[in-house]
């Protein structure tokens, strides 16, 4: 089951990520201004994002079994638009983007599936071993320019539709809710009330916000920064943004084990101090051919391990009934915080002819949610705050786990 989540969020998110890669293109084709080149990639990031709340409480209500293909058919939709007749006008390709968006909740659908799986003193892993699905926008990242060059702007946007396809088809058939699985018996409504009075869904937000966010934000406009800044050809701005793409993903289930050893406390606090340094570092611009490439190889490790931390504390603080709700609201955070940066920093370049301001302004981000993770989210996994577990073992963990 976890490795048919996974499987499944990365092809719903290779079809999210699917403009990214032609930001570059649809700008000189389209004469489009800085500004809109990054709302273009933006919007389907804030779509998927907010969707993540109301998916993520029906997921609570009918389960991954019934979620996941029916998120991954409706994304075929606006995959199949965009290839086929919407991408000759940037209006029709803000309305397929903003469909697209639909394919970012998958998240939200797979984390309360996967939790329901595994004891707590696994999810940390688990969770971390699903969130590596997001290594679906690196795949769009190496493919999709290169099957235009070779074929047809049609030709990535086909291909993605029929995997979506597939595993549509695959979810249906195969995928098992975990026995036992808590179903919440109070209406939607009540329910999203409720997860918003969560200690948990509000520092989970404001840490997911920082790692996830940075993450989405360098994902989808690295390529543009890299041929800006640096005067990259398009084709080596996408294989090194994939780059940076994979060590993230390789680390998140990295640090949700080393959530479930350390502590997601401790993973988050060195975490976010590397994005520090590396985002204050990256803000002179240094050369490419070896302390930028350092400053955000580290920041991309840094940004994965921070996101499966992120979600090893909703594995420990949530209650089993209000994990995906719980999941939506801090999934939507993470993909807002990658809304703001493309737009800011397509601004800031287009007004200044610098990206300094806005890696100097994600130091100072990543530095206070720092201070918030030593403080606060330290003060509440310390102080036993926890919601019970309907259902689940061990609801209480040593402390050298919690700590």
């Amino acid at each position: 089951m976890l490795a048919l989540a996974t499987l499944g969020f990365a092809v719903n998110f290779w079809a999210w990520a699917l403009l990214s890669p032609l930001g570059p293109r649809f700008k000189e084709s389209l004469d489009l201004s800085s500004f809109q080149q990054s709302l273009l990639v933006a919007v389907p990031v804030v779509v998927g994002s907010l969707g993540r709340i109301p998916v993520g409480a029906l997921t609570d209500r009918f389960g991954g079994r019934v979620m996941f293909p029916i998120v991954t058919a409706v994304t075929i939709v606006p995959v199949l638009h965009l290839g086929l007749a919407g991408h000759s006008s940037l209006t029709a390709l803000l309305i397929g983007g903003f469909f697209l968006g639909i394919g970012g909740t998958a998240f939200a659908v797979g984390v309360p599936f996967v939790n329901a799986w595994f004891p707590p003193e696994r999810r940390g892993l688990a969770i971390g071993v699903f969130g590596a699905g997001m290594g679906g926008t690196a795949i769009s990242a190496l493919t999709t320019v290169k099957l235009v060059d070779a074929h047809s702007m049609a030709t990535p946007f086909v291909i993605t539709a029929a995997m979506l396809a597939v595993y549509a088809v695959a979810a249906a058939l195969l995928l098992r809710d975990a026995p036992g699985r808590t179903v919440p018996a109070e209406p939607l409504g009540r329910r999203l009330a409720a997860t918003f009075r969560l200690g948990i869904t509000w520092q989970a937000s404001a840490l997911y916000a920082v790692a996830f966010g940075g993450y989405v934000a360098f994902s989808v406009y690295l390529p543009t920064y890299l041929k800006t800044g640096y005067g990259l050809t398009q084709a080596d701005a996408a294989n090194r943004m994939a780059g940076f793409v994979l060590l993230a993903v390789a680390m998140r289930p990295m640090g949700g084990w080393l959530s479930d050893r350390l502590g997601p406390v401790r993973v988050l606090a060195g975490a976010l101090a590397v994005v520090v340094a590396g985002a204050v570092v990256q803000s002179f611009t240094p050369a490419l051919a070896s302390l930028g490439t350092v400053a955000f190889l580290a920041m991309a490790a840094a940004l994965g391990a921070g996101s499966g931390a992120t979600f090893a504390l909703v594995a420990l603080l949530t209650p089993a009934d209000r994990v995906g709700s719980v999941t939506g609201v801090v999934g939507a955070a993470g993909g807002l915080g990658g809304f703001l940066p493309p737009l800011m920093m397509g601004s800031l370049y287009g007004a200044y002819g610098t990206y300094a301001a806005g890696l100097a302004l994600l130091a100072v981000v990543a530095a206070a949610a720092l201070a918030y993770t030593l403080t606060a989210v330290r003060a509440a996994v310390q102080g036993g705050d926890r919601a019970p577990r309907t259902g689940g073992p061990q609801r209480h963990r040593t402390a050298h786990t919690t700590a």
